[in-house]
């Protein structure tokens, strides 16, 4: 039988990044599927400028880089690094370019407000994984998102990639964490993301694009919604249509739901 494969849409990873809840349970859920069974994981995360490359021995995949990627119509270097968890056997994949991810921060400046061209580093981070897959000629059976630094992927592979080979059939979960930042994300973000919708509605109906606004977005194109920590319950408030989506509240022991999750996508 063919083994189910997943693809992990991160976008934090202890021991890369600062030990979170998030961050720990991200290292230790792919490393758990991997020992249970007949699946193969691809893990991603963006290579910022926090992260330690020579002490954690990152090293450019030369075959995999070179790649340029257009976001609202300017063409940035595609780099992809791979660092190796021996003690999970896990190969963790990283998204790279100098004008997006060099900084010394992950999301927000030192107010604690969100950086002015994150959707721009959303957009190149999501388009870089995908393109990535495409290049490693891997058809993930289902794509699980972590944190609102990956709303935009359910987005575009249910839409510019949902006639892709590689993602048309892909099944998507997003997992939602407490990770809310209170200023907004630039505006134009939809004319960035070029997709057009059959019915040529607007994307995003909100007037600010907040973090309410991609945990929706997210939500809508995601076949599976899920608590990623029990302290997001009161965040998500509205935000998710739980009738219209699948939706899984968080538990104490999570890995094992999702294990049974990923069995009930996939049809095994």
């Amino acid at each position: 039988m063919e083994p189910t494969r997943i693809l992990y849409i991160y976008q934090e990873i202890f021991p890369y990044t600062q030990e979170t809840f998030a961050a720990k349970l991200c290292r230790e859920l792919p490393q758990f599927v991997q020992e249970s069974g007949n699946y193969e994981v691809r893990v991603f995360v963006p290579c910022y400028g926090v992260i330690n490359e020579r002490r954690n021995q990152l090293h450019e995949v030369q075959r995999l880089s070179g790649l340029n990627l257009v976001v609202d119509d300017n063409d940035y270097q595609l780099i992809i690094k791979v660092a190796s968890i021996q003690s999970a056997r896990l190969q963790v994949y990283f998204i790279d370019n100098d004008v997006f991810f060099k900084r010394r921060a992950m999301w927000l400046d030192d107010n604690g407000d969100s950086f002015k061209d994150n959707d721009e580093r959303m957009i190149f981070y999501i388009r870089g994984v995908l393109e990535t897959i495409k290049k490693l000629r891997w058809t993930p059976n289902i794509i699980h998102c972590n944190g609102w630094f990956s709303s935009l992927a359910p987005v575009l592979i249910k839409t510019s990639y949902s006639s892709d080979p590689f993602y048309a059939k892909s099944k998507v979960i997003f997992s939602i964490y407490n990770d809310k930042f209170t200023n907004t994300v630039n505006k134009k973000i939809e004319k960035k993301l070029d997709i057009k919708l059959l019915d040529k509605q607007k994307l995003i109906k909100d007037k600010t694009v907040g973090w309410d606004t991609l945990i929706n977005l997210a939500a809508e194109y995601s076949d599976v919604v899920t608590e990623g920590e029990k302290e997001v319950k009161a965040l998500i408030k509205g935000l998710v249509d739980t009738k219209k989506t699948k939706y899984i509240k968080y538990k104490e022991d999570i890995k094992p739901v999702y294990l049974k999750l990923y069995k009930d996508l996939a049809g095994k």
